[in-house]
């Protein structure tokens, strides 16, 4: 069976529709599947639910969703970097609900797995729990939690093989793999393909029978959410910081 497919408009193509469930792996700007949000624009489906753990930034990741309106409903744990989803949200323009991280991770391994809802401690007594089922263990109350199970799931990938086998990059992992885990079908955005057998076993952090269709974006933008540097240091001062610093040095080693 072929993965591959020529351009993420083509994996998408068949597949998404409108008024479906989506989730998106991503956290903040790292791991996001960037060619694959960009063809769903384009691709023009409208009333979707996305679940994903935050909503990108103003026009970038999901925010350019949401600027075409093609979102209708939230289901995040973070969305503070998204001025557009803050004023659509206020304005009652676009459905939330937010749902504490790591119970939103929860939810999607739960169901990659198959268990359909979970008990957790996070969020009784409050908004979280209201309506929901509530039960005691061991002298404690948890609240009952539906897992999710997507439509469709859109994931980013360092590598992939032929067969869908996974890597990920560090931190890019985040939400990955639990997305990945749960959708109905799930749709992988890399930026390397290589022949099956490539990754040694011991490597692959998630297997390809959870993968149903692959895209090569060799070149992603990855931009960065939030860049800070170092104001510049005049040069008589960064040269009295050094001098300093080796003394400290010198002095530590008894010199």
């Amino acid at each position: 069976m072929n993965k591959i497919f020529p351009s993420a408009a083509a994996a998408l193509a068949g597949v998404v529709h409108d008024g479906q469930l989506l989730a998106v792996g991503g956290f903040g700007l790292c791991g996001i599947p960037e060619a694959l949000i960009e063809a769903l624009r384009d691709s023009r489906v409208k009333d979707l639910t996305v679940i994903s753990n935050n909503a990108g930034v103003d026009g970038f990741g999901l925010g350019m969703l949401l600027e075409t309106r093609q979102i209708k409903r939230m289901i995040s744990s973070y969305v503070g970097e998204n001025k557009e989803f803050e004023r659509q949200y206020l304005a009652g323009e676009l459905e939330l609900e937010f749902t504490p991280q790591g119970t939103l991770a929860e939810k999607l391994r739960a169901g990659g797995a198959g268990i359909p809802a979970f008990f957790t401690r996070t969020g009784v007594g409050t908004l979280v729990a209201e309506g929901k089922e509530t039960r005691e263990f061991d002298g404690h109350v948890y609240v009952m939690e539906r897992s999710l199970v997507p439509d469709v799931s859109l994931v980013k990938a360092q590598k992939a093989d032929k067969s869908g086998n996974l890597v990920f990059r560090r931190t890019a992992r985040n939400f990955n793999p639990a997305v990945a885990m749960a959708g109905k079908i799930t749709i992988v955005e890399v930026e390397e393909i290589v022949e099956t057998g490539a990754i040694d076993p011991d490597a692959v952090h998630l297997p390809g029978i959870y993968v149903n269709r692959l895209v090569l974006n060799a070149k992603p933008e990855k931009r960065i959410e939030k860049r800070t540097v170092r104001a510049a240091v005049p040069a008589d001062i960064a040269a009295r910081e050094a001098v300093e610093a080796i003394a400290k040095a010198a002095e530590r080693a008894g010199v």
